[in-house]
């Protein structure tokens, strides 16, 4: 079963809640997701070969980032987007930091790990793209869209709308 929580404090919620009805509450926003019970064994072995086929691209994305992420892997959770952004497991999650920041409260600091969907098409294509400025500026495009998305601010949105068009007008030139 399945609960959509996605208002800003059900993070906290379900942090202090860990179960109910003798069902336990866990957040898909937060450490690896788990979903080996869905899974026929064919899955689980297509899942490892992509590992392998992806072990390139995760290192350059990783040495593209730095010290951004704490780490980048792949993830079978997205569907429709390229990649997001989770908390570690028992980091805290990005949403309930912005509402302790915003109430005064020091908190401490934690990373993101970066995921990234291998079956997304500008994943694809960015996994043919050589190592350069170009690559890099995609892997942040990347990460910033995954900030965004998650409900983020972008340090430098001048920044990110400079890249995004830089890359724009190069695939335009390409095609």
């Amino acid at each position: 079963e399945v609960l959509l929580l996605f208002d800003r404090v059900d993070e906290w919620l379900v942090s202090s809640l860990t179960e109910f009805d003798g069902k336990p509450l866990k957040s898909i926003a937060k450490g690896e997701l788990d979903l080996g019970d869905l899974e026929d064994e064919g899955e689980k072995k297509e899942q490892k070969k992509i590992a392998k086929e992806f072990k390139d691209l995760v290192k350059r994305v990783k040495k593209a980032l730095g010290d951004r992420v704490k780490e980048v892997r792949l993830t079978h959770r997205l569907t429709d987007s390229p990649a997001c952004l989770v908390s570690d497991l028992y980091d805290m999650g990005t949403h309930l930091e912005r509402i302790l920041k915003e109430a005064g409260q020091e908190v401490p600091s934690s990373k993101p790990i970066l995921e990234l969907n291998p079956e997304h098409p500008l994943v694809l294509k960015l996994r043919e793209e050589k190592p350069g400025k170009r690559f890099d500026d995609w892997v942040e495009v990347l990460f910033d869209q995954a900030l965004l998305a998650e409900g983020g601010q972008l340090d430098d949105p001048a920044t990110f709308v400079a890249r995004l068009n830089a890359l724009l007008l190069e695939l335009g030139k390409e095609g």
